[in-house]
């Protein structure tokens, strides 16, 4: 039986320092001369589901519930889930778990269709102003939330994860992984005079578990 390999569309430019193998994705854990942030993290071994429904608020995927106002988004156990129309909500797994996704003809499975990033540290929302026009900061809007709309010119997932003091925060992008490598060489390049480095899986996790304990204070 042959082993089915699944290869990340992002190519970060830094040299991997810890690898693992999971679920057949090759996983970099860290890479060399991370720094102090800002990071850029490819998520894209994460699964990610869509689902459509037109009774979508009966559904309740995993045991969890489907905001109901569109563009609001939740986040239990390591699962975010977006609202992304009256029909259409989005999942995605932000733990290293690799969950069995429901039967139903309302799932579609996205992860090896599209690129996921991470964008989190100090300075987050200084880089992502030359690269939008969308308000991450909003006031008026409670994180996290999501955006759809045209990041870097592409059409994008966008969800604020975290906003804190001087920038800092942290970001989460979803596109066709088509635009992968247009979309790293954009962010790395708004990124340069900030700092921005490549980071592995760890420097996320360690970034949402630091957000976690601040926020239980």
């Amino acid at each position: 039986m042959t082993n089915l390999i699944r290869r990340s569309p992002a190519r970060l430019p830094a040299t991997p320092v810890t690898v693992e193998n999971r679920n057949n994705w090759t996983v970099v854990l860290s890479y060399d001369n991370e720094g102090q942030g800002p990071y850029l993290v490819d998520l894209s071994h994460h699964p990610r589901w869509d689902i459509q429904d037109s009774q979508l608020d009966a559904i309740g995927p995993l045991e969890l519930s489907i905001p109901e106002t569109i563009g609001s988004c939740s986040l239990k156990n390591g699962i975010l889930i977006n609202r992304m129309n009256r029909t259409q909500a989005a999942i995605w797994h932000l733990n290293t778990e690799t969950p069995h996704m429901p039967d139903g003809p309302c799932y579609t499975d996205v992860t090896d269709s599209t690129v996921f990033l991470a964008l989190c540290g100090p300075d987050t929302f200084s880089i992502t102003e030359k690269l939008t026009s969308l308000d991450f900061l909003d006031p008026a809007k409670d994180a996290p939330f999501l955006f759809q709309g045209p990041f870097s010119h592409v059409p994008c997932q966008i969800v604020t994860l975290e906003r804190g003091p001087d920038q800092s925060g942290g970001i989460l992008l979803t596109c066709s992984r088509g635009y992968a490598n247009s979309m790293i060489h954009a962010i790395t390049d708004a990124g340069s005079a900030f700092g921005l480095r490549p980071a592995g899986e760890m420097r996320f996790m360690n970034w949402m578990t630091g957000q976690a304990l601040a926020s239980s204070r």
